[in-house]
């Protein structure tokens, strides 16, 4: 099958991105050259929405209210600040085809601003009631997770039902996240997809 069935002009297509999404499936660039590969994990990352852990110390940042909290103001900014590492799958196309969901409504960022500008913040792809969490970062104190926690404060208050992390990693275990089976995973999001909601 002809990679230009997926891929266009330095971007995946966003019908195909969508639809992966809805099938369990996300890309990664996989190498230098910006290769690109499709994962499922089993198990699957995942916060349930009732089961967010906030942590002494970030209960004290967050009664500070160190950073105004802003959504999709700077979306390609905060893809920017996730690639900030030694390595990253965000690759030129990675970031060019989520900036196009963004046009078209489907990837949306948490932010934290403070006087110095844009300091930490995380972005997805929300279809039906499922926010499919792709990366965060902090440049200051605790602003991916007051970004998390905004974030999962959202969700709940628009009636999301499902926050997809991909994988489960110790810093996210600490905030709640849990691995499931990924016949499980498919079976929520599957439920969740048919919620009439939006971000």
């Amino acid at each position: 099958m002809s990679e230009s069935i997926f891929t266009e002009e330095g971007y995946i297509r966003p019908a195909v991105l969508v639809a992966a999404y809805r099938s369990g499936m996300f890309p990664m660039a996989i190498d230098a050259r910006g290769e690109i590969g499709w994962f499922s994990p089993d198990p699957r990352g995942v916060i349930p929405l009732d089961g967010l852990h906030i942590p002494k110390g970030l209960k004290r940042s967050l009664k500070k209210a160190p950073y105004e909290i802003r959504y999709d103001t700077a979306f390609p900014e905060v893809m920017d600040g996730c690639a900030e590492r030694d390595t990253t799958w965000i690759s030129p196309e990675i970031r060019a085809s989520y900036c196009r969901l963004h046009d078209m409504g489907y990837a949306h960022s948490v932010e934290c601003w403070d006087e110095s500008g844009l300091v930490g913040g995380l972005y997805g792809v929300a279809i039906g009631g499922v926010f499919f969490g792709e990366s965060m970062f902090s440049r200051k104190t605790d602003a991916s997770k007051i970004a998390l926690v905004h974030l999962v404060d959202r969700l709940n208050a628009r009636s999301f039902r499902l926050l997809d992390t991909q994988w489960s990693t110790p810093h996210l275990a600490t905030l709640g996240c849990i691995d499931i089976p990924r016949y499980e995973y498919i079976e929520q999001l599957n439920r969740a997809l048919l919620v009439k909601t939006s971000f």
